[in-house]
């Protein structure tokens, strides 16, 4: 089995006001890997996002935070570290918070208010969203095997995670430390994006490579691809900002420029959708959209297909450009699968 690819080194950034932000990465899963910055001159020596927890992940941003010290010169330590933002309630941006905290646990943490329960009351928090999760794949369409198949996998993914103290909660356009708080839903209700100078941490909601991931508000408020459009559009009215970090992958030159390239990607994706319905003999559940716009996924990356193709079918509908084919079954049993056609 090959090795895997080795981590990006740990890069330092300056914004416009002088802070220097500390880009250190992990892998959250195999193949996948999630960057937290740790921010100094905003205030207290600053971490934010804290990987997933699973694998190395923890370890790999410890190991980060030593190269911070001994590589770049800076006279800080793990000890030191007083604050821990989270941008947004995924597993791969805050799984790793419990572990962390145990080591500092003097470091306030503070997060958007939309997705403090996630860290507060972390076991309702996940039995609400695989109940919400059911209910949604039995409406897509999806067998009962495989159904279950995707909630086990969901609550394992979840393991390592407790309820956490939440010492501050974000709200839009709050200013603090020289960081400026963007409200971003879509993506996940509370994500953020935080503007420090000419240097904005964009989270997953603005990747350079790909558009991230979209699930229905069918399942969770303040998800669902209107919201995240409007968030698009609400960051690319942010002057002034010269350099983007995001989640994952590298940095973004030109906010504005991938801002409308990723809203013309679901335009796109929106007429495909609507071409395979319209192309079809007979009205289409969205695990079956999905199975032809999504050929060749496997594992878990099935649901994540069947959950973007579900956002894209949901905003069609919510725009009258779909209707519901069988609105009689739809009425009389509780949560049978819905069929779409073209309105």
């Amino acid at each position: 089995m090959p090795a895997p690819p080795p981590l990006p080194d740990v890069r330092r950034f300056d914004s416009s006001t002088g802070v220097r932000i500390y880009r250190i990465s992990s892998e959250a899963f195999p193949g996948l890997v999630v960057h937290v910055y740790l921010l100094l001159g905003a205030g207290v020596p600053t971490l934010v996002d804290a990987g997933s927890g699973f694998g190395d992940s923890t370890a790999q941003i410890l190991q980060g935070l030593e190269q911070v010290r001994t590589e770049h010169g800076e006279s800080v330590a793990l000890g030191d570290i007083r604050r821990i933002i989270i941008t947004h309630g995924h597993i791969d941006h805050f799984g790793g918070l419990a572990q962390l905290h145990q080591r500092v646990p003097q470091a306030e943490i503070a997060i958007h208010q939309l997705d403090a329960r996630i860290l507060t009351a972390f076991e309702e928090r996940v039995a609400v969203a695989k109940k919400g999760l059911r209910q949604f794949l039995e409406q897509a369409g999806v067998g009962e095997s495989l159904l279950q198949g995707f909630l086990d996998v969901y609550g394992y993914s979840k393991q390592n995670m407790r309820s956490l103290p939440v010492a501050h909660t974000l709200s839009d356009h709050q200013e603090w430390d020289g960081m400026r708080f963007i409200h971003t839903p879509g993506h996940c209700p509370g994500q953020v994006c935080i503007a420090i100078g000419d240097v904005m941490l964009s989270a997953d909601h603005v990747l350079p490579e790909i558009s991230p991931h979209q699930a229905p508000e069918s399942i969770m408020p303040y998800t669902g691809l209107g919201h995240y459009l409007d968030s698009l559009y609400k960051v690319s009215q942010v002057e002034g900002i010269r350099l983007t970090l995001g989640g994952h992958q590298g940095p973004i030159n030109d906010l504005y420029r991938r801002a409308s390239d990723i809203r013309a990607s679901h335009e796109r994706k929106l007429e495909k959708i609507l071409g395979i319905i319209r192309q079809s003999p007979e009205p289409m559940t969205v695990n079956e959209v999905s199975q032809q716009l999504y050929v060749h996924v496997k594992g878990f990356h099935v649901l994540l297909a069947i959950e973007e193709v579900a956002a894209h079918v949901e905003y069609l509908y919510q725009h009258n450009r779909l209707a519901i084919a069988n609105l009689g079954e739809y009425q009389a049993e509780v949560n049978p699968p819905i069929r779409y056609v073209e309105s």
